[in-house]
């Protein structure tokens, strides 16, 4: 089968496209035939020699990825939730080897989700690490009629989290660039903040705000939160114990969040998907031999919503 590997960290053109065997898959595994593949932060992160790359250095060469969406191939003789020729989604392994940069993958069953029949598998996949950390983030920290600030809010996990803040019963602001204005006020925002007429840090009373750049602006957005309210970042490896101890002093809860791969999760998400409570924009499709361009497109920092790899 195709498999991208990395040999060595660097640029997306360290990313080597060879033939490699089929992956053993264990008893409560599955063997999905990959349909699509999303892109991530992380995944560029990771090929560069930062995100997650840490945990997995000792495997090299590796096989990034997290984000698949597929068929059924085969199935571990302990599964009982699955069968060849269900089309099936997830994120899986996350944070650890994933090895989804391939034609076939292994996936524990537990962290997958069958497919809505209405949604495509460019569209499923986008649906996987990006809308499990805004599930994530946002389920055990906001509440119905919370005021609720998304910053990043047309990317990949802040498009997802207008949408869960509003089904959760938020009121959600956005904060974006104009060119996404429209975009983000379609996903259900109340309100949205253009940063490019409207300084983020003006603004103030929020319950919750959410932080997808860290540095300098998760600084400036933690004015927006009012006093006792939780001001949450993505994982970046910035030192964040400074800022903690100012907050602490308006009672400001400060914290971040590190995906993880949940079947049950998914299936939320897949019974949202469904019903089209929750969308997944797909902004960019290439295919399997332009992946590493994909990274280069990621890396620009201007991506909105997903971006999908096609089998």
């Amino acid at each position: 089968m195709k498999t991208y590997l990395l040999n060595e960290t660097g640029p997306a053109s360290n990313l080597n496209l060879v033939e490699t065997d089929m992956p053993h898959f264990a008893a409560d595994e599955v063997l999905i035939r990959v349909k699509a593949i999303s892109i991530n932060p992380v995944d560029a992160k990771t090929r560069s020699g930062k995100g997650i790359f840490g945990k997995l250095k000792e495997e090299m060469p590796l096989v990034l990825g997290w984000d698949v969406a597929g068929t059924v191939e085969a199935v571990g003789e302990s599964v009982t939730d699955f069968q060849i020729g269900d089309d099936v989604f997830g994120m899986i392994h996350f944070p650890g080897h994933g090895k989804a940069y391939a034609e076939y993958v292994a996936s524990p069953a537990s962290q997958l989700a069958f497919k809505p029949m209405n949604i495509s598998f460019e569209e499923a996949a986008a649906a996987t690490l990006a809308a499990l950390t805004a599930l994530q983030i946002l389920r055990p920290n906001i509440s119905k009629g919370q005021k609720v600030l998304i910053q990043s809010a047309a990317g990949g996990v802040g498009h997802f989290a207008i949408q869960i803040a509003k089904h959760l019963g938020a009121e959600v602001t956005g904060i974006t660039s104009t060119k996404n204005v429209d975009f983000v006020k379609s996903l259900g925002a109340d309100h949205v903040v253009d940063y490019l007429e409207t300084p983020f840090e003006s603004l103030r009373g929020f319950d919750f705000a959410l932080d997808s750049l860290s540095g300098e602006f998760l600084e400036k957005l933690s004015f927006t939160v009012k006093d006792g309210g939780t001001l949450w970042t993505l994982p970046s490896g910035a030192n964040l114990k400074d800022l903690a101890q100012r907050l602490e002093a308006r009672s400001v809860r400060l914290g971040f969040h590190m995906v993880q791969s949940s079947g049950d999760d998914m299936r939320q998400i897949a019974d949202w998907l469904e019903s089209r409570k929750l969308q997944a924009h797909v902004s960019q499709v290439y295919d399997f031999d332009t992946l590493p361009k994909a990274h280069e497109s990621i890396e620009s920092g201007r991506t909105k919503g997903k971006i999908v790899i096609r089998l």
